[in-house]
């Protein structure tokens, strides 16, 4: 791997849209923080940050089985507007996979302190971090 590619990883994030099926979504799973302060109480995605020599697809399901205690299958990836990864905080950049649950009932096991199945037209209605309200809106309109 190039410095250049070993950079990109550590600064990639992979979070994963769970939704109650691939196929006619109708709902999804938002996870409230508990950690650290600065971020506690917000929604996001489930998922981390790539560790260096991870592939993005082998980080996800490392974090999601770490954090949430499930297996999923993944779906298609929800790009930004111009067809790249999501900015979000600290200069990061997210990669973004629908999901669905394969094994396991999803706990909040670490680093939230909730976890809420929410209907596509309410989404908005919870407070996410900044960063993810314009990829809530990507995913509500993805999944419509």
């Amino acid at each position: 791997m190039s410095g250049g590619e070993s950079r990109a990883s550590r600064r990639l994030v992979v979070a994963a849209a769970i939704v109650d099926s691939l196929d006619r979504p109708t709902s999804m799973l938002c996870a409230r923080r508990s950690a650290p302060a600065a971020l506690a109480g917000k929604w996001e995605l489930p998922g981390g940050k790539v560790e260096p020599d991870e592939s993005p697809v082998t980080a996800l399901h490392r974090e999601l089985a770490e954090e949430l205690g499930v297996q999923v299958r993944l779906g298609r990836q929800v790009p930004a507007d111009d067809g790249t990864d999501w900015p979000i905080l600290d200069h990061l950049r997210m990669r973004v996979w629908l999901a669905e649950i394969t094994d396991g009932a999803a706990a909040p096991l670490q680093d939230h302190a909730e976890l809420r199945w929410v209907g596509r037209e309410a989404l908005e209605d919870l407070d996410w971090l900044e960063p993810d309200r314009p990829i809530v809106r990507a995913l509500r309109d993805a999944t419509a």
